[in-house]
């Protein structure tokens, strides 16, 4: 079983370049489709989910140019099913979005039921509420969900709750509808600006992203168009906690500081210095951190997907923190985890309340899912003596290179798949 070994206790230097966003470039490769032009992508990150989503596509017909590793020629005009199902798609969260973009495109959509992480319940009530507000008929029958209709007729939805899946799903079919649509309670994430810019770059008209409403006026076809994706704000965010939690000096480059701001303002209030850039952050980590509080809230609040790093960084903190989850359950399970580690964290409903303690020591932990993965490998950067992180493919799944950067910086990080190699990498680092 692959795995990752960590010799930790080095406070980790230097820069780090960002890639690519994975949550818009998986909304950007399904829009890429609904043009018969090429579209071409670039600053893709080369993580298994995006693999995974370019292999489906394929397999329903549209033709995939992989140029390189981060860039991609994507031609919707050959497609030939609209029928999107196999075993490593219903692993991904990201299918969905080919339900708004086939249906845009060809007014019938059939997919797998979404994966991804278990970190809670994410149903799909609300991408199915906006369907059929646009005139789509729409059913779940043996894990697949079905959208038709004769046309699309744009509409004014409100969403009930904040989902940026929704949004995007929702803005992805009314593209291409008759008349005027309206999402109000629309997310504001920066990956939903991102997939308005790279569609209304090949065509659409799409005003409003970033705000809480959405205007979308349908147009009747869409063309090529050339776009890179955003840097990743959550890949960035963990490197800086990795800055944090190992008392560490690293610049973070590719960025948008913007996108940022929640999670350099706690850093800078939990007693980290930070130095902003035009495209680039630096956090230095202090001698001990002081506690604080946080909530997770939708953009531009605290972001879900950086609790359990902020975690990890407040159970080195002095004094008592408290996390509180509002997005997603099961948003804990790193917590076990973790206190094998030494961390003193209890859960109570939605909250966790962290002690800090002055160290973590070494342990054998297990990755429940992609970004408690990469917050554990942050614990054993920071423990002293060796630990292992296994089911580490949830990482793989949203980080890419994540131990080649670590080990840019300094760390004492190595994949290996079986107990020989581990064995040989720790008596190499000992040497």
């Amino acid at each position: 079983m692959d795995r990752y070994i960590v010799k930790g206790g080095t406070p980790l230097e230097g820069e780090v370049e960002i890639s690519g966003a994975k949550n818009a470039a998986l909304a950007l490769l399904a829009a890429a489709i609904m043009t018969d032009e090429d579209v071409t992508i670039e600053n893709l990150p080369n993580v298994r989910d995006i693999n995974v989503l370019l292999q489906v596509m394929g397999e329903i017909g549209a033709k995939i140019n992989r140029v390189n590793d981060h860039k991609v020629i994507i031609n919707g005009s050959t497609i030939t099913s609209y029928t999107v199902d196999n075993e490593s798609i219903r692993k991904i969260r990201a299918s969905y979005y080919l339900l708004g973009a086939l249906l845009g495109k060809y007014k019938h959509a059939e997919v797998a039921l979404p994966g991804g992480c278990d970190i809670g319940s994410r149903p799909i009530d609300l991408h199915i509420k906006g369907f059929e507000t646009l005139g789509a008929n729409v059913s779940i029958e043996r894990g697949m969900v079905s959208a038709s209709a004769e046309e699309l007729i744009g509409k004014s939805i409100y969403m009930d709750v904040v989902s940026v899946g929704a949004t995007i799903n929702i803005m992805l079919a009314a593209a291409l509808s008759g008349g005027r649509c309206v999402i109000e309670n629309a997310a504001k994430e920066p990956h939903v600006v991102d997939v308005a810019n790279m569609l209304n770059s090949m065509g659409a008209s799409i005003r409003g992203a970033g705000t809480d409403v959405i205007r979308i006026r349908g147009v009747e076809k869409l063309h090529g168009t050339v776009y890179s994706v955003i840097p990743d704000q959550i890949e960035a965010g963990t490197f800086m906690m990795v800055a944090a939690v190992t008392g560490g000096d690293i610049t973070v480059k590719n960025v948008i500081p913007k996108h940022l701001e929640a999670i350099t303002s706690k850093l800078y209030e939990i007693g980290c210095s930070v130095e902003e850039y035009d495209d680039a952050v630096r956090i230095i980590g202090g001698p001990r951190l002081h506690s604080t509080k946080i909530t997770t809230l939708p953009y531009p609040g605290f972001p879900t997907d950086m609790q359990p790093q902020i975690a990890v960084t407040l159970a080195l903190a002095e004094g008592t923190s408290m996390v509180t989850e509002t997005i997603f359950e099961n948003r804990f399970k790193y917590v076990d985890e973790l206190v094998r580690m030494g961390a003193d964290i209890k859960v109570e409903g939605k909250t966790a309340f962290i002690t800090g303690v002055e160290k973590f020591s070494s342990a054998d932990v297990v990755a429940p899912d992609l970004r408690a993965g990469a917050a554990l490998v942050m614990a054993a950067l920071a423990a002293d003596g060796y630990s292992e992180i296994t089911d580490i493919k949830y990482i793989k799944r949203g980080y890419e290179d994540f131990d080649g950067k670590l080990r840019g910086l300094g760390a004492i990080i190595r994949e290996v798949s079986d107990d020989r190699e581990a064995m040989k990498f720790k008596l190499k680092a000992i040497g």
